[in-house]
């Protein structure tokens, strides 16, 4: 721990900036300068962890490979540095005093009063500083969530005023801002910076470094007035322009000489070599397009679409891969009606239905899921959306009239989805899933998921309650619809497949989590090969 650097990233102005985009991009250029690097995200909220958040309140839920439920920014964290986080890499406010309040109740503060200050924010520290104790990373960045002046923030900000006097020069705080443009006047205005870093400053935090969001270039009068109001050096002054991917954004921090300010100011040496050859390629090929193809992700969030970050972002990367442009038709499931069935789906090279709980927007899925296997269009099914292919089938090809999961219908004469039998009789919602990751063996080796994935073991994260029942494994085998996958633990189905279908694959586990830049997962890329032959 005594060597590692703690890099805190905070928001100003308004809220979703892209601080975790910031973070993310920064590490990554740091790592491809031969430092090890982490991330982790301190959420204000009093929730535990996200996994009983509504998506519209919060947006995806990621899990982690140790089954943590944990803010969204993580998937990007793993996204850019194609490194796995876990558990410390997500605290959250709820987490935080849910343990002060555990020691109180064992009596560890010795009969003192419990206060935010020092209790509190020793937690906080404490958390912060798990990372870097494990002497596996030169460099951990935090992102701090919310923007300062929110209440909830506040003892996020003095712990790091408190690090920092603590650490001295191997803590660092980057603040990302926003600096408008008013058309009316043709300017950019720093006002709105000037007043952010007022308020940090009345927490007795200075910021080392600034980011300036903006749509349009800032020029060197403007960020000279920065580094003067705000007391930063010049060369601290960094600007961070719209770019079409987020996937371009360590290249323009890298053009600002975002990390090699970081570096100084850390006091570590700058590797002048840097490693980005991959990015490069991946971007390269992201750019240039060959083909393009349409998917149709159904889902019942669809306004929001956060809701299904890590799906998307598994196909750009998927795309990139096959030197294609993948435009996403985002289609609420609540719309899809036999009518209008045709009009929705015809258009699409291939579907997708979204994981996803409760019954809102089942009926849609089901429609989608009979729609591709009926029309030999590539079909990806993502935990619900596998469950919704086996009710689909068990209704309409086994004739099983009333086939359901027992979540949608506990009543159902054929529940074919179940709930898993660890879990009857639990009644409280938070961590009682199954959550992280978990063997797969495929047991097909002609099946389209073997050729996909070019071996019989994997491993892959889950999130979910509901199975396939395994008394109707037979009927389902029989008809056409294969149990491909299973747990060799449990002999529970994890992926099914029809073989005389185009390509038709349902997982039980969540595919997209594992989907990097640098390593995109093969059954995204599989789906995407197959949409494009179709085309």
């Amino acid at each position: 721990m005594a060597d590692t650097r703690y890099i805190f990233v905070t928001g100003g102005v308004t809220s979703s900036l892209g601080k975790g985009i910031l973070a993310s991009s920064l590490a990554k250029l740091l790592q491809s300068r031969g430092y090890s690097v982490t991330i982790q995200k301190l959420d204000p909220y009093i929730n535990v962890d996200p996994g009983t958040l509504n998506p519209y309140e919060h947006g995806e839920c990621y899990v982690t490979e140790d089954g943590a439920e944990t803010d969204l920014d993580l998937g990007h964290y793993e996204r850019f540095l194609n490194e796995p986080t876990s558990q410390a890499n997500n605290v959250t406010t709820g987490r935080i005093y849910q343990s002060v309040i555990s020691k109180e109740r064992h009596g560890d503060y010795l009969g003192k009063t419990v206060q935010i200050i020092p209790h509190i924010t020793d937690e906080i520290k404490r958390r912060i500083k798990i990372l870097g104790s494990k002497g596996k990373y030169d460099i951990v960045v935090t992102e701090i969530g919310g923007t300062v002046g929110d209440i909830e923030s506040l003892p996020y900000i003095e712990s790091v005023r408190q690090l920092k006097r603590e650490l001295g020069s191997k803590a660092m705080v980057i603040h990302l801002t926003l600096v408008p443009y008013l058309a009316a006047t043709g300017e950019l205005k720093t006002k709105p910076t000037q007043h952010s870093v007022k308020l940090l400053l009345e927490a007795g935090v200075q910021p080392d470094i600034l980011v300036l969001r903006t749509e349009h270039d800032i020029d060197k009068s403007i960020r000279e007035k920065v580094a003067l109001f705000c007391n930063v050096d010049l060369d601290a002054v960094v600007q961070s322009v719209n770019v079409p991917t987020i996937y371009e954004v360590p290249l323009k921090m890298l053009d600002e000489k975002l990390d090699i300010t970081v570096l100084k100011k850390l006091g570590l040496d700058v590797n002048e070599k840097i490693d980005l050859g991959a990015w490069d390629k991946f971007l390269t090929r992201l750019k240039n397009p060959k083909h393009a193809v349409t998917v149709g992700l159904i889902g019942k969030y669809i306004e929001l679409h956060d809701a299904y970050k890590s799906i998307a972002e598994a196909l750009v990367h998927a795309g990139s891969e096959n030197l294609c442009e993948v435009e996403i038709e985002w289609i609420h499931s609540e719309t899809l009606q036999p009518d209008n069935l045709h009009e929705k789906l015809s258009g699409l090279n291939g579907i997708i239905v979204a994981p996803g709980f409760g019954h809102r927007g089942m009926n849609g899925k089901i429609l989608a899921a009979r729609y591709a296997r009926e029309n030999n269009v590539p079909y990806l099914g993502i935990c619900l959306g596998m469950q919704v292919a086996v009710i689909e089938f068990a209704r309409n090809v086994l004739n099983l009239k009333g086939a359901d999961s027992t979540e949608m219908n506990p009543k159902t004469p054929f529940p074919v989805i179940d709930l898993m039998e660890h879990q009857k009789g639990i009644t409280d919602y938070g961590g009682t899933m199954r959550l992280g990751a978990y063997e797969c063996r495929i047991i097909e080796k002609d099946s389209n998921v073997c050729k996909a994935y070019n071996k019989l073991t994997v491993y892959e994260r889950h999130r979910h309650r509901y199975e396939f029942n395994d008394t109707f494994r037979q009927q389902f085998t029989d008809a056409g619809m294969v149990p491909v996958g299973v747990n060799p633990e449990t002999d529970l189905v994890e992926i099914v497949e029809i073989p005389t279908h185009k390509w038709f694959v349902g997982v039980q586990f969540h595919p997209e989590y594992r989907s990097t830049v640098l390593n995109p997962h093969p059954l995204f890329v599989d789906f995407i090969k197959n949409s494009l032959v179709k085309k």
